[in-house]
């Protein structure tokens, strides 16, 4: 069952992306009759190699993604499961952060995906993504990372103080927000075609946090098909809900890397 046909102009193509034991080459030509026919077999005219394939395990594709957030590094690794893929931190190569100077997700999203290429000389994932809260005219918007001009381990926790009080005095029927996501594929640093695809993820923020998984606004974000926030979901279904999840489901099925 392992023994199979091609043209060898598809031979070659085939031998950089299997290991291939090559057991003979013969030569078929439009006269050929019975089972190599031009009727069976209309690709096979000219030379055909024969070739048996081993199918060991492909090698897999380096990746840097771009960012230093750990939590989200484990979620996309985590939905990138079922690709060849080895997802490493720009942290792991000492690239510092890029300037988002950007004023949108997506701009921003191809700053850090171009830098990070730039910087490790690998392929880039870059996401930009943050919560869009409609009272707020979409504020925190580009800014949710740093909303409350805070970094560090309390950061999330002075984010959404802060979102709250700027809340404080909306009712429940306007809290509407979404979280939105903006990931990036970059082949290299020159790429002048990168890979962009967008997620969006409905809901409502809460008066008071619950919930003990995820990170950043997740403890106030309240899902109302699941009816709980997105810090009270198994990280699992979060993963199949998310807005990043959304977008990498995108990015999964344009997925022809490195062709």
């Amino acid at each position: 069952p392992n023994i199979h046909f091609c043209t060898v102009r598809d031979f070659d193509v085939l031998c950089r992306d299997a290991n291939i034991d090559v057991l003979a080459r013969t030569v078929v030509n439009s006269r050929h009759e019975g089972s190599w026919s031009m009727k069976a077999w209309p690709n096979f005219l000219g030379e055909v190699a024969i070739y048996h394939l081993t199918r060991e395990p492909a090698e897999m594709s380096r990746f840097v993604l771009a960012g230093a957030n750990q939590a989200k590094l484990q979620e996309m690794r985590a939905l990138l499961t079922d690709k060849q893929v080895e997802l490493l931190s720009q942290d792991e190569f000492g690239v510092d952060a890029a300037d988002e100077t950007g004023l949108s997700f997506v701009e921003n999203a191809i700053i850090k995906a171009r830098h990070a290429c730039r910087e490790t000389g690998l392929a880039a994932i870059a996401d930009d993504s943050g919560l869009e809260v409609d009272a707020l005219d979409g504020a925190p918007g580009i800014y949710s990372a740093r909303y409350a001009d805070c970094e560090g381990p309390g950061a999330d926790e002075e984010n959404n103080l802060k979102l709250l009080s700027e809340l404080e005095q909306a009712p429940e029927g306007e809290r509407s927000a979404r979280f939105q996501c903006a990931i990036v594929l970059m082949r290299h640093a020159a790429d002048p075609m990168p890979l962009v695809c967008q997620g969006a993820w409905e809901g409502r923020i809460l008066f008071s946090p619950r919930g003990e998984n995820g990170f950043g606004y997740d403890p106030l974000f309240f899902v109302p098909g699941e009816n709980c926030t997105s810090a009270e979901l198994p990280p699992a279904r979060k993963n199949a809900l998310s807005h990043r999840a959304q977008a990498i489901g995108k990015l999964l099925s344009c997925w022809n890397y490195p062709h």
